[in-house]
């Protein structure tokens, strides 16, 4: 029997537009091994590890006359050179030319016909560097059964692992006729699910779309009068200068910042690594609201900021462990580096009774190069808010702190791409990897034309917190040391 698509499944689905395309990327960056890796090598590699994936070689098929939600099948015509693309830059290739081109495959729409992801191995970076971008959608990763074929991709060692004959052959897939005769099962057993499931998939989808148009496509009916009405709940703040109209092309840009600087600060003033982050980049975004053309720069901004966190008596696991939206407000109209600081402090214990969040230490020990999943569930999970106002997205995920390898090749760098959600003109991911947070910036072409100014306000906004630091100690009131030795004798 045929796997059916969830209602959250088929909200993704139903919010995969050609403006909207809703799927996550990775730009990994590697030094090449004394082997090498071609595209026939990572072709191989992939094939081997498509077993931990199973989804990557599925693809969604409709129920004829849309009588119940797709359903999951394997495809039986399944062509991997289709999905793992080779691809160039003049050499030498400087990271601005992988910028670019990042842009213009994160702009396109995954092909609905196939299974939902494609990789791109690029090639000609300077000092023989290559890259591997994927894509995949959210329909793919759920964190538990199902995770991001970048955490199966890279080892810890290099070249670990023998590559294994290909021994997959696919299911025949299920004909309409199947289908059908499935659905009118499901529907005797219980005459509404079916119903409802296509319902609450569709009102889900609907309620977070920027137009009515693009998201019913080419439903109509009651179901176009209902998309209407949830309209009205759904768009981002009118007068957020990062809100407005999507185009179908994207920009990408790109920072590093030194993972070091993140934990002085940490120490300097008691707080943790994400609320570091979280205050730079809302250093960077007043410094880029400032430089725009009419400098509109509100007190604050509200980020969507996806959590991993545990009930008070659980333990993280897996990462099934819950990841849990949280609106937290940016306060980019104070002028002070330190006091943003402490002000996104504030804001982020203000949602330790939602659950204790998940340290970065049980995070990197989950097995395999886990951010990849995580920023896939953040972006999911944001989805449930997607009906309260904010201003954009941002995610950070802490990675292993150890290098790791695709076949002999060495990554040194791993930039997230999320996509851009419902009116909103920018996300930002962020992931830790070896020593570097690495800051990925994905945003509108036309609306976010200056995203390189952006890039380089985070840098900025590292420097003018870092000065802090030494401000601290020196104004720390030092901890009186005790004597040490016998106590001596008190007078007569």
């Amino acid at each position: 029997m045929a796997d059916r698509l969830s209602t959250t499944e088929d909200a993704l689905l139903a919010l995969d537009t050609t403006h909207h395309p809703n799927h996550v990327g990775t730009v990994d960056v590697f030094r090449p091994g004394p082997g090498g890796l071609d595209h026939d090598r990572l072709l191989r590699l992939v094939r081997d590890r498509l077993d931990y994936v199973p989804r990557y070689r599925m693809r969604v098929r409709h129920v004829p006359f849309g009588l119940a939600a797709p359903v999951w099948v394997e495809d039986d015509h399944f062509d991997l050179s289709f999905h793992v693309r080779r691809s160039a830059v003049p050499r030498p290739g400087s990271m601005e030319q992988l910028r670019e081109f990042v842009g213009r495959v994160m702009a396109r729409r995954l092909d609905h016909s196939r299974p939902l992801w494609e990789m791109y191995l690029v090639e000609g970076l300077e000092d023989d560097r290559f890259a591997i971008i994927t894509k995949t959608h959210q329909l793919l990763v759920d964190g538990q059964d199902h995770v991001d074929i970048g955490q199966v991709l890279l080892d810890e060692v290099p070249g670990a692992g023998e590559l294994r004959e290909p021994g997959w052959e696919p299911r025949p897939e299920p004909s309409s006729t199947d289908l059908l005769v499935q659905t009118a099962l499901e529907t005797v057993r219980d005459p509404l699910s079916v119903l409802a499931t296509v319902r609450r998939g569709v009102t889900a989808a609907l309620g977070t779309a920027v137009t009515v148009g693009e998201a019913v496509g080419g439903i109509g009916g009651a179901v176009g009068a209902v998309a209407a009405d949830l309209m009205t709940g759904s768009r981002p703040p009118s007068n957020s200068p990062l809100t407005g109209v999507v185009s179908e092309q994207r920009r990408f840009a790109s920072a590093v910042v030194p993972l070091s600087e993140l934990k002085a600060l940490r120490v300097a003033h008691q707080c943790t690594i994400n609320d570091v982050v979280l205050a730079i980049l809302t250093g960077a975004l007043r410094s880029w609201l400032q430089a725009r053309g009419d400098g509109r720069v509100p007190s604050t901004l509200t980020a969507c900021v996806p959590m991993s966190v545990i009930d008070e008596d659980g333990t993280p696991s897996s990462l099934g462990s819950r990841v849990a939206p949280h609106l937290m407000p940016l306060p980019v109209g104070e002028p002070n580096a330190l006091m943003r600081l402490h002000q996104v402090t504030h804001g982020t214990k203000a949602h330790k009774d939602t659950g204790r969040a998940v340290g970065a230490r049980s995070i990197v020990d989950i097995a395999g190069f886990a951010p990849t999943t995580l920023h896939n569930l953040g972006v999911r999970v944001a989805g449930q808010v997607m009906r309260r106002q904010h201003d954009l997205l941002i995610t950070n995920v802490p990675g292993p702190q150890q290098p790791r390898y695709v076949d002999d090749a060495t990554l040194v760098a791993s930039y997230p791409v999320l996509p851009l959600t419902a009116g909103h003109i920018l996300t930002i991911g962020v992931t830790s990897y070896d020593g570097e947070v690495f800051v990925g910036l994905n945003g509108d072409r036309d609306r976010a034309s200056d995203l390189d100014v952006l890039a380089q306000s985070v840098e900025e906004s590292r420097a003018e917190l870092a000065a802090t630091v030494e401000q601290a100690r020196s104004t720390r009131t030092p901890t009186r040391r005790r004597r040490s030795g016998p106590t001596p004798p008190r007078p007569a």
